[in-house]
């Protein structure tokens, strides 16, 4: 671990390597797992503006379980999240031709409806940030349902924060993000 600021950073940004394989996964982070897509309290104000634009591109499904849960969840824990689909794929989840998982909101940004890219902790996977008082932690989230990112990213050595590099920059900025880049390359 170091620190950069008000964050905690976990080494494995710096030496792990992570490059999305869709191809290989099919989206499985989207669709596997036992919760939605965690949101920063903000992110739900969004999500309310912006429903009308991404309701088109949604599923039947995936409206259902938004219209039946809202378009967030609150948890027991007072943390929000993406609503799921019984219990499984994130209601937001949409498939092209070749079964693959995508993102209804990152569909619509792409397309112009809307000028918000996707939740943030979506943007930012494989790292989860959990928030305390005093610090923000970044950590690497190990899933084996990424195992091919992470060999694809060996292939390419592209460590993890190199490939959510827009992500943190949307989260911490420009200037935080110069100095983990500075904090890798003495690491590496």
């Amino acid at each position: 671990m170091f620190q950069l600021g008000k964050t905690i950073i976990s080494e494995d940004i710096i030496q792990k390597d992570f490059v999305c394989n869709l191809s290989a996964c099919k989206g499985a982070c989207c669709i596997d797992g036992d919760a939605g897509a965690p949101l920063e309290k903000s992110e739900t104000n969004i999500l309310q503006e912006i429903y009308p634009n991404v309701k088109p591109f949604l599923r039947k499904e995936g409206i259902k379980a938004i219209e039946q849960q809202g378009v967030f969840i609150t948890t027991e824990n007072g943390d929000f999240e993406t609503p799921l689909i019984d219990g499984a794929d994130c209601a937001y989840v949409i498939f092209d031709e070749n079964k693959t998982a995508l993102c209804a909101i990152e569909e619509a940004y792409n397309q112009g409806e809307i000028k918000w890219k996707k939740p943030l902790s979506c943007h930012l996977y494989p790292i989860r940030i959990k928030e305390y008082s005093e610090f923000s932690a970044v950590n690497y989230e190990k899933w084996q349902i990424c195992d091919d990112a992470c060999s694809l990213g060996k292939e390419l050595q592209v460590p993890v924060y190199k490939f959510v590099k827009d992500a943190l920059i949307r989260k911490f900025g420009e200037d935080w993000y110069a100095e983990l880049e500075k904090v890798a390359a003495d690491y590496r």
